[in-house]
């Protein structure tokens, strides 16, 4: 095994650990709990919050992707061209307001709980891979768009067996960038009542906790770099699989 591979490894035996056997770590974090508080946070399971956490992220990251995609897709053709200064400002809206703003705004309307936060996650999450949406599908091969329309394939057809999976890997790059800063931004949902790790990190700072703020930090930033990490192998192998698959072609 590699030395990266070694690494990956202990980081995912690490994270299981602090997930399904919080106490193993007791020893580890008492010198941060104050004299005669709890160490560990017990008031829900860390692997119920982390599910919780997880869901919402898959979800406000999977609506995000099809919106963000959609739209890009939408720009990129010549009939909804002059549409792009107005999807551009739409997929801004998330990163001109905070998260908090975003759950202000949301929660009278859509009362406490997981509803503002995945709101907020999933404007969040529209502008990156909106942009690098466009940047692959405005880049790629012109030989390669040429040789499509040789072969007689009608525009949903060159959309879909050729566009698409030439600017996947580019697309790949803004939805890895996206959930990472969905992980850590979700925490923020606990502050209306949603169920994330932020429960944990939230309950220690109440509390001047570091033990808890630490416990809870520790595991999304876990989640957050394996969760990169997970994303960025399989870009790369899309990456290469492509390669060789011109190589090929140009053969």
């Amino acid at each position: 095994m590699s030395r990266s591979g070694m690494i990956r490894a202990a980081c995912v035996a690490l994270l299981l650990a602090l997930v399904l056997r919080p106490h193993w770590f007791a020893p580890v974090f008492a010198p941060f709990a104050p004299a005669g508080g709890p160490v560990i946070y017990e008031r829900a399971s860390i692997l119920s919050l982390s599910l919780s956490h997880l869901g919402l992220v898959a979800l406000a990251s999977g609506l995000a992707t099809l919106v963000a995609v959609g739209l890009a897709i939408l720009v990129t053709r010549p009939a909804g061209a002059a549409f792009l200064p107005l999807s551009r400002t739409i997929t801004n809206i998330g990163q001109t307001f905070p998260p908090v703003a975003v759950l202000a705004l949301a929660v009278p309307a859509l009362g406490f709980g997981a509803g503002p936060t995945l709101v907020a996650l999933f404007l969040y999450g529209l502008l990156p891979i909106f942009e690098t949406a466009i940047a692959g599908l405005s880049t790629l091969p012109p030989a390669t768009m040429e040789a499509a329309r040789g072969i007689g394939l009608t525009r949903w057809q060159r959309l879909i067996r050729v566009e698409l999976p030439l600017a996947l890997p580019v697309i790949l790059t803004g939805i890895r960038l996206s959930v990472v800063i969905a992980i850590g931004t979700a925490t923020v949902g606990s502050t209306v009542a949603a169920r994330t790790l932020g429960e944990v990190i939230i309950a220690g700072l109440l509390t001047s906790n570091t033990a808890f703020v630490l416990q809870g930090g520790v595991i999304v930033g876990l989640f957050a770099v394996l969760v990169y990490d997970a994303l960025s192998l399989l870009e790369t192998a899309l990456t290469r699989r492509l390669g060789r698959q011109s190589a090929g072609a140009e053969a």
